[in-house]
């Protein structure tokens, strides 16, 4: 009897010190934080190690186990895990179980730049920059520029993103697209029809105002003076459709080398109407300037031509005698 439990007591103190030892492999490995990625055909068992390596888990083995008794063990996701080893085992299984942190990158497309400034912006992002110059050179990733223009100039909107790390550059020209497709609400395009503009007319003459404009406040004013010009039959005249068409920035035109006088399908100058694409791609204040334009005076006649005064003012004139004045005071 006495041998008997004598074999008793060893079991049970077997049983709780095996008890006891599984019990602290759950406990807090005592690592610092740590950000676990999975990436494609990673493994539970792999990524387990990695865990227990990094001190957050203690035993790789009991993670597994854990997840395993949890149902979780096919839960794991690629993406971004934020640990750290004051978790004890269930927290990290249970992290491990929920969404992961898809990582990303950000991009600024400044209101105003042309297509062919947007590839280094995004190979900055970690980007093929010759991939999105392909994408954006597809005029087919748009409804209103397919089998209208060459390419997708106007139609990327201006904004911040957050890319996908590892998005194609086609998907991410795709996402700018869609964004400013945003822009073309039931509504938008009402107010662009009772205007008299299709959709990519809209965008035409709101990249002329984005050009034009020192500022949001002066975009409602120079829709109104070019609506005006385009209602009388009066060439737009505008100095960054002409830079667009010889492929110069602004301020590289020379009037002394002809450059206003080079006729190209972009010279607002030596043609009436608006230029074939849009100059840059607007952003959402130039859009709704063109739906909402200041197009009177304080005296009610019609705004048909503006200057930028070199003390940052801008004046608004109804007949060309008056403008030339304004030049010759302000410029």
């Amino acid at each position: 009897m006495r041998v008997l439990l004598a074999l008793l007591s060893l079991l049970l103190l077997a049983a709780l010190g095996a008890f006891l030892y599984l019990r602290s492999l759950t406990q807090p490995a005592g690592g610092g934080p740590y950000t676990l990625e999975v990436k494609p055909g990673d493994t539970l068992a792999r990524v387990a190690r990695t865990l227990q390596a990094h001190g957050i888990v203690k035993n790789a083995d009991a993670l597994r186990f854990v997840m395993r008794q949890k149902g979780t063990a096919g839960r794991l996701k690629e993406g971004l895990y934020d640990l750290n080893g004051q978790m004890n085992v269930y927290q990290v299984a249970d992290t491990l179980a929920g969404p992961a942190r898809i990582p990303t990158v950000n991009a600024t497309i400044p209101e105003g730049w042309r297509l062919k400034d947007i590839p280094p912006i995004l190979a900055r992002a970690g980007f093929d920059a010759a991939a999105v110059k392909a994408a954006l050179n597809d005029p087919s990733l748009s409804p209103y520029t397919a089998g209208q223009q060459k390419n997708l100039e106007g139609f990327v909107f201006p904004a911040t993103y957050e890319f996908r790390v590892g998005e194609t550059p086609r998907d991410a020209v795709q996402e700018m697209v869609d964004r400013m497709n945003e822009e073309f609400t039931p509504a938008n395009r009402a107010k662009a029809r009772s205007l008299g503009l299709s959709v990519r007319e809209w965008v035409i003459l709101a990249s002329m105002v984005q050009a034009e404009a020192a500022g949001d406040s002066e975009m409602p004013v120079i829709a109104g003076v070019f609506l005006n010009r385009l209602e009388e039959g009066i060439p737009l005249g505008s100095d960054p459709t002409v830079a667009y068409g010889l492929g110069k920035n602004l301020p590289q035109l020379d009037r002394s080398a002809g450059d206003f006088t080079r006729d190209t399908p972009y010279n607002t100058y030596t043609r009436q109407g608006l230029p074939p694409t849009p100059i840059n791609n607007p952003g959402q204040a130039a859009l709704l300037s063109v739906l909402n334009p200041q197009r009177k005076l304080p005296d009610g006649r019609a705004a048909l031509y503006f200057l930028h005064g070199l003390n940052g003012k801008i004046y608004v004139n109804h007949d060309y005698a008056a403008h030339l004045r304004d030049v010759a005071r302000y410029r």
